[in-house]
C-alpha cells in the first residue's frame, strides 16, 4: 500500500495548504481599522466636494441653504475668480516659480545627492551633515537675513528671487532623500557602464538617474506640495501684487472686500488651487509604489 509521502510524491494525492484560522481578534481589529480609514476618507472626501458644489453657487445661494446643490451648475464664479479677483496672473505667477524652482530643485538635489553617496572625497560627510542640519532650520528664522540678501542682490519683490529661495528652501530635503536610493545602487552597473564607455555624466543621466525614478517622483510630489503651498516665504519677500503667488493672492481676495466678499468666487479659487496638486498626485501616484530594486531590474 503507498505511504502519504509517496503518494503526495506522484502526484496522485494533492495536499493543499491550510488557510490561518481567523480569530474573533483578527476580525475585530479588521473591522476598527477599516471603520477608522472609512471615517478618515469621509473626513477628507466630504469638504473637498462641498468645497467643489459651493463653488457653483452665489453668495445669497452659500448662506441660505449651504448643503444643498446649486440651482443652476454654471461657471461664472470661476470666470470671476479668474479674471475679476486676478486668480489667473497669481496662478501663472506659481506655476512660474514653482516650475523653475522644481526643476533645479530636482536637477541638482539629485546631482549632490549621487556624489555624496557614490564618491568618498575629504568633506563628503561634514557636507551631508550640513545639508541635514538644513532640514532642523525653521524658515521663519531666516526670513530677515534672506530679506537683506535678496535687497542687496536687487531681487527682492521679483520672481527670480523667490525661486532662488524656494531652490534653497527645498535642496536639503531633497538631498537627504535621494541619498539613500543612490546608496542601495549596485556599483556592479556604474562599473558596467564605465566599461561600455560611458563617462561620469552618461553614467549618471543615462543609467543611475532612471534607476532612482521611484524616489525622484516621491521627492518630487512632497517639494512641489511644500512649494505650491508656502505662505510665509512669498509674504515676507514679496510684496509686489503684480507679483504675487496663489497663497498671497487668496489671501488678498478674502480680506480686500470685507463683508462684500463673493463666496461663490472665493470657493472656485480655491477650487482652481487644488486640482494641480491633484493632478500631479494622479500622475505620480503609481510611481511612489515603486522601488529602486525594479528599476535596476529593468
Amino acid at each position: 500500500m503507498m505511504s502519504l509521502k509517496e503518494a503526495v510524491r506522484s502526484g496522485s494525492v494533492t495536499v493543499r495548504p491550510r488557510k490561518a484560522k481567523e480569530t474573533k481578534g483578527d476580525k475585530a481589529v479588521a473591522a476598527v481599522s477599516h471603520t477608522m480609514l472609512l471615517i478618515w476618507s469621509l473626513i477628507v472626501i466630504l469638504p473637498l466636494l462641498w468645497t467643489l458644489m459651493t463653488s457653483f453657487k452665489t453668495t445669497r445661494e452659500i448662506f441660505a441653504s449651504p448643503f444643498s446643490l446649486p440651482e443652476q451648475w454654471n461657471f461664472d464664479n470661476y470666470v470671476s475668480a479668474w479674471t475679476t479677483a486676478g486668480i489667473g496672473s497669481y496662478f501663472v505667477n506659481t506655476i512660474i516659480v514653482v516650475g523653475f524652482a522644481l526643476v533645479i530643485v530636482m536637477v541638482l538635489g539629485a546631482m549632490c545627492a549621487y556624489v555624496l553617496a557614490r564618491f568618498k572625497f575629504p568633506g563628503s560627510r561634514g557636507i551631508y551633515y550640513l545639508m541635514l542640519a538644513g532640514l532642523t532650520f525653521p524658515i521663519f528664522l531666516a526670513i530677515v537675513p534672506l530679506f537683506f540678501i535678496l535687497k542687496n542682490i536687487g531681487l527682492l519683490n521679483t520672481l527670480p528671487g523667490l525661486i532662488i529661495v524656494y531652490v534653497a528652501f527645498a535642496l536639503p530635503f531633497t538631498v537627504f532623500f535621494l541619498f539613500s536610493f543612490f546608496k542601495t545602487l549596485p556599483d556592479e552597473i556604474g562599473e558596467a557602464a564605465a566599461i561600455d564607455g560611458a563617462g561620469e555624466w552618461r553614467t549618471f543621466f543615462q543609467v543611475m538617474l532612471p534607476m532612482a525614478k521611484p524616489g525622484l517622483a516621491s521627492v518630487l510630489i512632497f517639494n512641489f506640495l511644500g512649494l505650491w503651498n508656502q505662505f510665509l516665504i512669498p509674504v515676507a519677500l514679496n510684496t509686489n501684487v503684480g507679483h504675487y503667488v496663489l497663497s498671497q493672492g487668496m489671501a488678498a481676495f478674502a480680506s480686500q472686500a470685507g463683508y462684500a466678499v463673493n463666496f461663490g468666487a472665493l470657493f472656485a479659487a480655491v477650487v482652481i488651487t487644488v486640482v494641480p496638486v491633484l493632478i500631479v498626485y494622479i500622475i505620480f501616484q503609481r510611481q511612489l509604489q515603486g522601488s529602486v530594486s525594479a528599476g535596476t531590474n529593468k
